[in-house]
């Protein structure tokens, strides 16, 4: 796929329950390789939007475009839910705020990253436990506990076998929603690095939601500011957050507004 085109293209995505407005009239675009960080006070719209984006949710209105590996341009909500579920194991990952979300807590470490790779073809089972191994340790866990349950790990531990379940198949594109939402500050810190650093070198596209003004500078490269469903500004990240345009965004920066 040439890097002239967006990775995924939205264009006047909106999502109504009932009279409620979740998003309205959205548009965006996802640059092979860039982080888009959405930020915006709680009830703005931004976790609609990630899910409309990632195919959880059906918009009511609106076109998502997105450049498969092969290189086709599909229209995401043309496509069958088969196919969709398909570009859902195999090109994207979706890290949710909450682990026990994104995990089977009734299963291994281990077997939660195989299943993942399973799901790209890979059956050996020699390879699948060595593949498991090492992304448990490119996530700073230790390999020697893969045969262990997901319950035993502390919170920051599960949030990181997350990551690995997801980066395991080498997705093009992955959707973070509060990625260190709930996490200590010291754990926050560390699992941020880790995040950035293998970003960057995976060289993945990311989407992500946060209502942390400091984990979307660290990591997103573009930010888009939600208020009530619709987007009100966006730019580069260090433009948006030092010289905001608009006075809802001057309030969202100077902490003023709840989040």
């Amino acid at each position: 796929m040439s890097a002239a085109a967006p990775l995924l293209s939205a264009r006047g995505v909106s999502k109504h329950y009932g009279v409620h407005t979740g998003c309205e009239d959205v548009s965006l675009d996802i640059w092979p390789g860039e982080v888009v960080g959405i930020v915006g006070e709680s009830g703005s719209g931004k976790t609609t939007l990630l899910n409309c984006l990632s195919t959880r949710l059906v918009p009511t209105s609106g076109e998502i475009e997105y450049q498969r590996r092969d290189g086709q341009s599909v229209n995401l909500f043309r496509l069958t839910e088969g196919e969709r579920r398909l570009l859902a194991r195999t090109e994207w990952g979706v890290v949710h705020q909450n682990p026990h979300q994104g995990l089977r807590m009734n299963v291994s470490a281990g077997a939660n990253v195989a299943e993942r790779l399973m799901a790209v073809g890979m059956r050996h089972y020699g390879r699948l436990r060595e593949e498991a191994g090492h992304w448990m340790g490119r996530v700073e866990l230790d390999a020697g506990r893969m045969d262990e349950s997901p319950e035993t790990f502390s919170g920051g531990m599960l949030q990181r076998l997350q990551i690995a379940r997801n980066l395991a198949i080498g997705p093009r594109l992955l959707f973070m929603d509060e990625p260190t939402g709930g996490l200590d500050v010291s754990v926050q810190a560390r699992l941020l690095d880790l995040l950035r650093t293998l970003v960057q070198d995976l060289g993945v596209a990311a989407l992500l939601v946060t209502h942390d003004l400091g984990v979307a500078r660290l990591l997103a490269q573009r930010l888009v500011v939600m208020k009530d469903g619709r987007v009100i500004e966006s730019g580069l990240t260090d433009q948006v957050l030092d010289d905001p345009q608009q006075p809802y965004t001057q309030l969202l920066v100077a902490s003023v507004l709840p989040v």
